[in-house]
């Protein structure tokens, strides 16, 4: 599971890092622990290459409401083209969701321990997104929302927990953000662990637990 990432890269520096034509939506203050509800910045596979800023938690336009968005922060790439929830998405509908570190728990210590997870120049982490537009019933509200792929941990994961998110190469950017619909088949072997070379991981304070502390102690280093 990917339950809280850091987008602490700022819109412009993402239009340059990423190759984009400009910004439609962001994220303007740095994150240090973005929960899922908040907005994230992401780019469509809309045609345009546009750094947007979606809701984070799925909700399927059959959705009759917002509240199963919370159960669908993440989804598995094993069978994310099977999935009801997911499947349409994924031929039609993918993200590139743009942060800069996430966190886990290591589930083995009592209380279970905070990890953060970057690369070690910092610079921004393209992850696996699917996207969705909802229009609320009662109030027709129209909300994007997005929602972020996990696969098998890596090497440099493993040890802390048994998932992690799909963090796609320069060359799987571009298929991924195709905007005609893509068969899964073209897909799915993208959705696969990232080699651990230039990724760090190290203990950080259990101030990042709750999602109210949005503060730079969240990425501070433990020290051993």
């Amino acid at each position: 599971m990917c339950g809280r990432v850091t987008v602490r890269t700022s819109p412009d520096q993402l239009v340059v890092e990423l190759g984009l034509a400009g910004i439609r939506a962001a994220v303007e203050r740095p994150r240090f622990n973005l929960a899922p509800t908040q907005s994230m910045p992401v780019v469509p596979n809309d045609g345009a290459r546009m750094l947007d800023a979606f809701r984070w938690g799925l909700i399927p336009s059959w959705a009759k409401d917002a509240s199963i968005g919370n159960k669908l922060i993440n989804a598995r790439g094993e069978t994310v083209a099977e999935k009801p929830s997911f499947r349409s998405a994924l031929k039609r509908r993918r993200c590139l969701v743009l942060v800069d570190g996430w966190f886990e728990w290591k589930q083995t210590t009592k209380p279970k321990t905070p990890f953060f997870f970057h690369r070690q120049d910092d610079r921004p982490l393209a992850l696996a997104g699917l996207w969705e537009e909802w229009t609320a019933p009662d109030t027709g509200e129209v909300l994007r929302t997005c929602t972020i792929i996990t696969t098998s941990p890596n090497a440099l994961m493993a040890p802390i927990h048994d998932r992690m998110p799909v963090i796609l190469t320069p060359e799987g950017q571009e298929v991924w953000l195709r905007p005609e619909p893509q068969d899964a088949a073209v897909l799915l072997p993208l959705l696969v662990p990232s080699a651990d070379t230039g990724l760090e991981a190290y203990e950080v304070s259990r101030v990042v637990n709750a999602p109210t502390q949005d503060i730079p102690a969240c990425v501070e280093r433990v020290a051993a």
